[in-house]
């Protein structure tokens, strides 16, 4: 029978990727070799540029995701190292093709793809690794995983298009905002759940439940990012980079809504002339500091991650179950 873990998880002091891991570190172990495997190739330049990225991935939350979901529902099998590994595969190419769009220098604290072999060999790179997620899944009759992240892909490209179109503005509302996070992270997120609990379960109000908990966490995902910009800590990326790019973010939503017309206006003329100027940057996160954008978003994360936690209370307890509340709470915890 399962026991429940002390109180001391509950304190996310304590809560480390290798403790949320442990019901299923053989099957990370056994998914590194399949994801190793699905990006080989003959063309050396290609292998070349596969080895630099496998060597420099992250901490593989999303994978993470599809195991957990899938164990929480099932018995993991084939179809969910494939689904992990499509995700992986679909999530890589896009961020390749991000730091293309975004122009970024530095992925992870390492050089970009696109800044050591540029923009045209990032943007084919990105292509050959959405070509593989996809193959894998027809070469393998995965046809529901190919729907799912399919369908998150191209919510993700609206994003990604809606948040260019309404930084042309730079005057959003918020609502704006939670429908650009929903399709740009939260997508992807809620396509590692269901995902995975489809490669264990046939029943599509129990996948439907955990799609709608990688929702509702990715939302949280998305704003603990946004809060990074604003913070001290070594993130990998310069902080006010969000403010440089022109990306309007809760912190800075809230900030402005929440002023009076002179300042909001200057702010804004600010921002559309003077993004790059440090000393300016400086002055935006001070604006967002002192006006309570901060604590604002904060709150907004934490009702997002009380909302996908709900999601998990009628299932029955298991070790799997009790990770992936640990991992929502990494989530909202982790330092980068």
């Amino acid at each position: 029978m399962y026991l429940p873990p002390t109180k001391r998880h509950a304190s996310s002091m304590s809560i480390s990727l290798s403790e949320i891991q442990k019901p299923i570190k053989e099957e990370l172990i056994l998914f590194e070799k399949h994801f190793k495997s699905s990006v080989k190739t003959n063309v050396a330049l290609l292998d070349k540029i596969m080895y630099y990225i496998v060597k420099r991935k992250g901490k593989q939350i999303r994978p993470m995701f599809v195991f957990l979901c899938a164990q929480s529902c099932g018995k993991i099998n084939d179809s969910t190292y494939i689904a992990a590994s499509l995700i992986e595969l679909l999530h890589t190419g896009t961020l390749v093709h991000d730091d293309v769009v975004d122009d970024s220098m530095y992925r992870r604290g390492f050089f970009s793809v696109s800044a050591l072999w540029k923009n045209k060999i990032a943007v084919l790179v990105g292509d050959y690794l959405l070509s593989r997620g996809f193959l894998l899944a027809l070469d393998n009759d995965e046809i529901q995983a190919l729907k799912i992240l399919s369908n998150a892909v191209k919510l993700m490209s609206e994003g990604e298009l809606l948040q260019i179109e309404k930084a042309r503005r730079l005057d959003i509302q918020e609502d704006i905002y939670y429908d650009i996070i929903k399709r740009k992270t939260a997508s992807l997120i809620a396509a590692a759940c269901s995902s995975g609990a489809a490669s264990t379960t046939d029943d599509l109000e129990l996948v439907e439940r955990f799609r709608l908990f990688g929702e509702t966490l990715g939302m949280a995902f998305q704003i603990k990012d946004d809060l990074f910009d604003y913070g001290e800590a070594d993130i990998g990326k310069p902080r006010g980079i969000d403010i440089k790019e022109k990306k309007m973010t809760l912190p800075l939503i809230y900030s402005l809504q929440n002023t009076d017309k002179k300042t909001k206006k200057r702010i804004i003329n600010g921002i559309k002339k003077n993004s790059t100027d440090n000393r300016f940057v400086k002055e935006v996160i001070d604006f967002v500091k002192s006006t309570g954008g901060i604590a604002y978003a904060e709150e907004k994360m934490q009702c997002y991650h009380q909302s996908a936690l709900e999601l998990l209370d009628t299932l029955p307890m298991s070790e799997a179950v009790d990770s992936l509340k640990q991992l929502a709470q990494y989530v909202i915890d982790r330092k980068k």
